[in-house]
């Protein structure tokens, strides 16, 4: 980031009042140390050791032999407690540390005792002895801290060393600035040819500049000037627009020179988006679960199966329920693995297997697109035996008939207890639990099995007919039990993802079922839902908790005699028009404003699931301004952001690649793989939520809000809904 750009941003800062509330910092005393001992000149005392370890000195520092065959990094800690922390002030966290194997330590400042909240954390790959050092505020004021070393995790035994351990007070705060590259920020992968062509100068300039577009060889192909915008409200930034859609030339390693700044290279070409078809859904095979990944299939993410009941997992072929919910036990083997940890979710999968079949009947292309998975060359399309493979997960969490609440679905299974990074699937031992029903659950079944009925129809009959039945079972035992939520509370082991408005789940269901069958019942449902004229296109159209929007969609673009269909696609395409005026007015072309500048957790998939909507308009009118929108809001997700960076792995000069997970850890484990090319990062989220965001980017503004490190679970996960609209959209974009 640039010292101008530091300052325009901070000056924005400084004039919301709930901003400068998060970044204040009361005066600080003189520094004081913490910790007692750090350098181990008087014996060990008093820190400690667990998980059999004896804390022992080896020429002057305090070393440990870690255990092989731990799960979890607390399960070998070296640490101290009575450590003294005061909300506010800013800490430097520093010691040296050495380690065999290049194994990585959890660096931790919590709480000593229960809930053992994490203040700060990193997680450095050890190899020989190396210092390391970081500042941080404390959130909580407590005598009861700890500073601790979390080493186990690891298969292999293995040795830690650390000495100078410290935590001084008092000291000044340090600000986080990312590194944001050439202030020109375009789309890194590609433009189509015949598509619009726009980019975003970071400038103090408030009159137009020139500007000059360059192919590979440093030739001038194309001239203009650029269009002053203002700040941007969105990151603070006063920027201009640079419009050069008038090039069509296709070529690679372009690049726009304006203001002294030249841009990251990129292409003017189709064939990006027609690899981004496939990587988009490549990443499904290896999210599974209860299968051995095959490293021929996918070199490198080779991995035994997980969950299946082989040690030490318990497995998820017998999986009881939580004490007192249910007294049987079913077999839910199978499905994906919904995002970095290992827990699957009936809503979560639900809306993700809704994406990915609209996908298949909007984009025909899709059909012949080949996924390398194992049922490959099958008779099905690829994309077809990926999603089927969480469909017969979805419909194992339907309740047996002759039980309590037969034909509701359970909301979600995972692990008792949450699990640390990095954990291959395999290799977690933790109990798992099938948590109560939920009539959301209920209903996202209904809907995908209901969908699935008719598009699985001409390459399986059997199973199409049994999707139908399942569906039918559950929308009649939603009906039953119109109420019955998961609880925002149910957060141990796995996310809750609690949603108690379910009017809007009872529509897409009951547009799901009359699509495939035609029956009145279903259509007199959606007639008399309130969902069914209102405007049900937010500032995000839809996603787990939010489905009107994919009933109103498949009712405008499937086949179907719905009375007043015409409103049904006008709804659309207002809609659509909608996500159009707010990108016009975006000086970045994102077609997405939430209220109060507070970007959204996934943010970059509510942007894209706007843009399915904007792409259904295109199909519905055949106009191009929908088309070029869709394009333009996908230069964002590739770069042409204040960040500068592509929010998807492999695609772009500079992109994410430490996304939060417990097998794609490469950051914390080298022998590890990170994500495959082609995921997408959840992006921008103003509510930073994680500890190791908050310690990096408190106070930020909008699309700021965001650090690529597998620590931020809050801005920096991955997931199989966010994905679901990234593999729309690119199928979409080939498909031009």
């Amino acid at each position: 980031m640039s010292l101008w750009e530091r300052s325009r941003i901070l000056a924005v800062v400084g004039t919301a009042a709930l901003i400068t509330t998060a970044l204040a910092v009361p005066a600080s005393a003189a520094e004081v140390e913490q910790v007692v001992n750090g350098g181990f000149d008087d014996g060990t005392a008093p820190f400690w050791a667990n998980g059999g370890m004896t804390l022992a000195l080896d020429d002057g520092r305090g070393c440990v032999d870690v255990p092989g065959g731990t799960a979890n990094k607390w399960d070998a800690i070296v640490g101290q407690n009575d450590i003294d922390l005061v909300a506010g002030e800013s800490y430097r966290f520093s010691f040296d540390a050495s380690g065999s194997a290049a194994k990585s330590a959890r660096a931790v400042v919590g709480l000593a005792v229960d809930p053992y909240d994490t203040y700060f954390e990193q997680s450095p790959v050890l190899g020989d002895t190396a210092h390391y050092e970081w500042t941080f505020a404390a959130s909580t004021t407590t005598a009861q801290g700890q500073v601790a070393f979390q080493v186990g995790g690891s298969p292999d035994p293995w040795r830690f060393c650390v000495d100078n351990v410290s935590l001084v007070g008092g000291v000044p705060p340090e600000t986080y600035e990312p590194d944001t590259g050439p202030r020109v920020r375009v789309n890194q992968v590609a433009y189509l040819p015949d598509g619009p062509k726009a980019a975003t100068l970071v400038t103090s300039a408030t009159t137009p500049l020139p500007w000059t577009l360059r192919d590979k060889n440093g030739r001038s192909v194309a001239t203009g000037r650029s269009v002053p915008r203002g700040v941007d409200v969105s990151s603070g930034q006063n920027v201009q627009t640079i419009d050069f859609g008038r090039y069509s030339r296709k070529g690679t390693g372009f690049t726009l020179t304006a203001d002294g700044e030249t841009s990251r290279p990129f292409a003017i070409d189709a064939a990006a988006y027609e690899r981004l078809r496939a990587d988009s859904l490549k990443f499904y095979y290896t999210q599974r679960s209860g299968i051995a990944i095959d490293d021929a299939l996918r070199p490198g993410y080779g991995r035994p199966a997980g969950h299946i009941g082989v040690a030490p997992n318990q497995g998820d072929t017998d999986v009881p329920c939580q004490a007192g919910v249910c007294d049987y036990r079913l077999d839910v083997r199978g499905g994906w693995y919904d995002a970095g940890d290992h827990g699957k979710y009936v809503v979560n999968g639900g809306i993700s297997v809704w994406e990915l079949l609209n996908a298949y009947e909007r984009s025909p292309g899709l059909r012949k697109v080949g996924l390398a998975i194992p049922e490959s060359g099958n008779g099905t399309p690829d994309v077809l035996n990926e999603v089927r493979w969480e469909l017969d997960f979805l419909l194992r969490m339907q309740v047996p008939a002759g039980k309590p609440y037969a034909g509701m679905a359970h909301h979600k299974i995972h692990d008792q207890a949450w699990t640390g990074l990095p954990l291959l699937p395999n290799l977690d031992p933790q109990p798992r639990e099938l948590h109560p029903v939920s009539t959301a659950a209920t209903l996202n079944l209904a809907a995908t099995a209901a969908q699935a009925a008719r598009v699985y129809k001409r390459y399986d009959r059997a199973f199409a007919a049994r999707a139908l039945s399942a569906a039918r079972t559950a929308y009649t035992a939603a009906k039953a039990n119109p109420a019955l939520f998961a609880p925002e509370s149910d957060g141990i082991g796995g996310g809750p993802y609690n949603d108690a408005k379910v009017s809007d789940d009872f529509y897409w269901a009951a547009a799901e079922l009359f699509l495939t069958t035609g029956e009145k019942q279903y259509s007199a449902d959606i007639l008399a839902s309130p969902e069914h004229k209102a405007d049900v296109f937010g500032a995000g159209a839809f996603d787990w908790g939010n489905t009107a929007a994919a009933g109103r969609l498949d009712l405008a673009l499937v086949p179907n005699r719905l009375p007043g269909l015409a409103a049904v696609k006008a709804s659309v395409v207002a809609g659509a028009d909608k996500y159009l005026a707010i990108q016009k007015q975006h000086p970045y072309g994102v077609p997405y404003a939430p209220a109060n500048n507070m970007w959204d957790w996934g943010s970059n998939s509510t942007i894209l699931n706007n843009m399915v909507v904007i792409a259904a308009a295109h199909e519905l009118t055949g106009r191009d301004r929908y088309r070029d929108g869709v394009l333009t809001g996908l230069d964002y997700i590739f770069g042409r952001n204040a960040l500068n960076m592509s929010y998807v792995t492999g695609y772009g000069e500079v992109s994410s690649h430490n996304q939060h997970s417990r097998w794609y850890a490469k950051q914390l484990d080298p022998s590890l793989p990170n994500p495959p090319v082609g995921t997408l990062s959840g992006g921008p989220n103003s509510s930073i939520q994680d500890p190791y965001a908050q310690s990096k980017l408190t106070g930020c503004v909008g699309q700021f809000c965001y650090i690529d490190d597998i620590q931020s679970w809050s801005t920096n996960e991955l997931t199989i809904n966010w994905n679901a609209p990234l593999a729309w959209i690119a199928a979409y974009v080939a498909g031009l």
